[in-house]
């Protein structure tokens, strides 16, 4: 069964492997879940799903291969009719059966269903006719009817619906959908790089247990230096103006890098980076910081992360004295320049829509200068952003 399982999975177009399969198989002889089709579901996700992107697709793969509730149509032609004998052999008694089949049977039960809600107008609670919770009608949810049909319940009470008719449960991911911080936290683990470093703290599990072994069995403990992360990331964020109406989104983003990243130090600028940049809002017209002395403090191990979204007049990159709030000597785009030229990894990501994009010449201009390394604040674009930052220079 688990061989067909694998083969749809791969259909939906999931990266899944041979090895996982193998997993999933190992789990279920264990025991780990067991007659049981919602852990199994969680169990298979866990096991053979590696990103949330993915989790959509998953669930599609799965209501396909094991034709569940979730894609089958209630007032269909197509309701398997096999399906429907076995409801009604495992959740009902021969008196509940008989009581049914003296009503006119399930066809009578879903024409009638059909009735009521087109008569019905409003939530109902209790009763014995209308659709909705607690009491006995044949339709509704928390209420019992032997005959019954359970819509919008959260599993099962008395066992005795003959149909399930439940909302799907797990929400859709896209690659194109914009992020929370969780999903945040975790595209950007993707970039931390763990080392050893300081003084041997913590036990060294795998060295310790082969040195026990070659001692035949005298315990021989190995300490290892603890692990950090070794990534250190600078970012500067645009703020103001445009960007106002990306300030959750920018936000969750700085939130989701403060938390993963011991070593990060972060700037703010206004629509481009000049001569100089400020740590404090508050305060930007009196303590700023020139791009000189950042240029000197951090070596080129540091991955840059601009956060902005281009847009501004063309002549604020290109020319002295474009900047709106003062006269700069040398243009933006001297000042991009020499950043992407000191540092070995920088990137651009953009909190606008892509889609919009090709409609501001600011945008392809700080995209040219970038070299193209402007990617979009989703999912997909952070990802593809991880990888220009993790990747070998040029």
């Amino acid at each position: 069964m688990l061989i067909d399982f694998f083969f749809t999975l791969k259909r939906y177009r999931l990266n899944v492997s041979l090895r996982e399969l193998l997993d999933l198989i190992s789990a279920l002889e264990q025991h780990v879940v067991y007659a049981d089709m919602e852990a199994f579901y969680f169990l298979a996700r866990m096991v053979m799903i590696k990103d949330e992107s993915q989790y959509d697709k998953f669930d599609r793969a799965f209501a396909d291969y094991f034709k569940g509730v979730q894609s089958v149509d209630l007032f269909s032609n197509n309701i398997p009719q096999d399906w429907l004998n076995n409801a009604l052999s495992k959740h009902l008694s021969d008196e509940e059966k008989a009581k049914i089949k003296a009503l006119g049977g399930l066809d009578k039960l879903m024409e009638t269903l059909q009735e009521r809600l087109k008569e019905q107008e409003k939530r109902h609670q209790g009763g014995n006719k209308w659709i909705g919770t607690g009491g006995t009608s044949p339709f509704g949810a928390n209420g019992y009817n032997p005959e019954g049909i359970r819509v919008g319940q959260k599993g099962n009470r008395n066992f005795s619906a003959v149909k399930v008719w439940e909302k799907r449960e797990f929400r859709n991911f896209s690659s194109d959908t914009e992020l929370g911080t969780r999903s945040l936290k975790m595209a950007l683990r993707k970039l931390r790089k763990f080392a050893r470093t300081g003084a041997s703290e913590e036990l060294d599990v795998n060295q310790t247990i082969g040195a026990t072994a070659k001692n035949g069995g005298m315990l021989d403990i190995h300490m290892a230096p603890e692990r950090h992360n070794a990534v250190k990331v600078l970012m500067f964020f645009d703020v103001g103006g445009s960007m106002d109406a990306y300030i959750e989104q920018c936000q969750e983003l700085f939130s989701a890098v403060h938390s993963e990243f011991k070593h990060l130090e972060y700037f703010y600028f206004h629509n481009c980076v000049y001569e100089n940049v400020w740590k404090d809002n508050a305060r930007r017209d009196r303590e700023r910081m020139s791009v000189w002395e950042i240029l000197h403090k951090y070596g080129r191990d540091y991955k840059v992360i601009f956060v902005g979204d281009a847009t501004m007049g063309p002549y604020e990159v290109t020319y002295p004295g474009g900047s709106i709030e003062h006269w700069n000597e040398e243009p933006g785009s001297a000042w991009i320049e020499r950043i992407t030229s000191h540092f070995n990894h920088v990137i651009w990501l953009n909190p606008q829509s892509e889609a919009h994009w090709q409609y501001y010449a600011s945008i392809q201009v700080i995209s040219q200068l970038m070299q193209q390394r402007m990617y979009p604040l989703t999912l997909d674009g952070l990802s593809r952003g991880i990888k220009a930052l993790t990747s070998k220079k040029v």
